[in-house]
């Protein structure tokens, strides 16, 4: 008998995240709660659809025009749009290169591949521990994957041994930061610490790219976008990857781009070109629908106005919920400081939660985190907090 063509091929394991989602789907505990998934929930439980994004897709409706192909590069309206709100007057727009991606992970895999043709034997450094996906998408580009400390012994940010391993990095690798609410810890950088590291890495002739998938969520779009502005102050280079999947809720939609800060126009063209070839051999063209309500909130002073109010109402029901988990904790375990749930920024919280005790949450009580012990604040809500909370607290107790 013939062997098969696919008898050697390996089975490999589930995604960290999705296979999470996959096993809360098959699950049929009435309690069930998923705090593995990386998506914005409101307060019943559902991903919304934004207000502002309803009235835009209404306006393009409307419109009733053709499903033609968008561009190699995307929507000129959306790329400007997206260079103007990211870079604001830090930089010369002129010399920035903007492609739409296919969500911020195409906007990291495309600037992957660029840097492939101008550093091909560099490393990329990433922070320890970042996104599961940054190291299997660098490393699927053909990259050897370093990392930098970044979550401490303590729990806390390692700064000391983050400033001690930029220090070292040799010229012409590549860092990886997260421009804001740090995936999957949720610890941020202050001003004075961007600012430090910013001279290390342009000092030592590093190629940085701010993975900017979280924008709006910590403190507002122009707050979060501090690091981005001061990289981009001295003139670049720099790599920025940017999403619209959390903050304008258009998760299936795939909205994103990258944007590359270059020394002129002239070199913005070259980039612009070489983009688009990547582009064009790994899927063509990106989808236009996303990008055409995306760049109509960002270009229409009412929407625009509406998103803000939008974003800002996610972004406080994702901080009353670290307040309330917190508290709750200190109900349940008093004497243990969960303080440090309030200080961290964004979607997630690095909980301090084990692996076993991960396991044992999932397996004893449905409750889904990640074996890292990262879970989803915004996935929480006045209706699953108490459950939730007394289920953490009995998993750490039995420790």
């Amino acid at each position: 008998m013939q062997t098969s063509l696919f008898a050697g091929v390996e089975e490999l394991p589930r995604d960290p995240i999705l296979g999470l989602t996959e096993a809360f789907v098959a699950d049929k505990s009435p309690n069930r709660v998923n705090l593995g998934v990386g998506v914005y929930q409101d307060a019943s439980g559902k991903t919304p659809l934004l207000a502002c994004v309803k009235q835009a897709e209404e306006a393009l409706l409307a419109k009733a025009a053709p499903h033609a192909y968008v561009p190699i590069d995307g929507l000129a309206a959306f790329d400007a749009a997206v260079a103007a709100m990211v870079f604001a007057d830090s930089a010369d727009l002129a010399k920035v290169s903007t492609i739409q991606s296919l969500g911020g992970t195409g906007a990291l895999k495309l600037g992957a591949e660029m840097i492939r043709v101008i550093s091909p034997n560099a490393k990329v450094w990433i922070s320890d521990p970042s996104w599961e996906n940054h190291r299997a998408l660098f490393s699927a580009a053909g990259f050897t994957v370093e990392t930098y400390p970044y979550y401490g012994a303590d729990g806390e940010l390692d700064y000391s041994g983050l400033i001690k391993a930029l220090s070292a990095i040799p010229a012409g690798d590549a860092v990886l930061l997260h421009a804001c609410c740090h995936n999957p810890t949720g610890l941020d950088l202050s001003h004075d610490q961007w600012r430090e590291i910013a001279k290390i890495v342009r000092a030592r002739g590093l190629i940085p790219f701010l993975d900017t998938a979280y924008m709006g969520f910590a403190e507002g779009l122009e707050a979060d976008a501090f690091s981005v502005r001061l990289f981009a102050s001295d003139g670049g280079p720099l790599f920025v990857s940017f999403s619209f999947s959390k903050s304008l809720s258009l998760y299936g939609e795939r909205v994103g781009a990258l944007c590359v800060l270059t020394a002129s126009a002239q070199e913005r063209s070259r980039v612009q070109s070489q983009l688009k070839r990547i582009a064009r051999v790994t899927y063509s063209s990106p989808p236009g629908h996303g990008a055409s309500a995306a760049a109509m909130v960002l270009t229409d002073a009412s929407l625009r106005k509406q998103w803000d109010d939008e974003l800002g109402g996610m972004r406080e029901r994702i901080k009353k919920m670290r307040k309330l988990l917190a508290d709750k904790l200190t109900e349940r375990m008093p004497g243990r400081d969960f303080s440090y749930i309030v200080r961290q920024n964004g979607m997630f919280s690095y909980s301090r939660l084990t692996k076993p005790q991960a396991i044992a949450l999932r397996e004893k009580y449905a409750v889904y985190a990640l074996d890292s012990g990262r879970i989803c604040v915004a996935a929480l809500n006045e209706k699953n907090i108490d459950y939730v909370s007394e289920c953490i607290a009995k998993v750490m107790a039995e420790a």
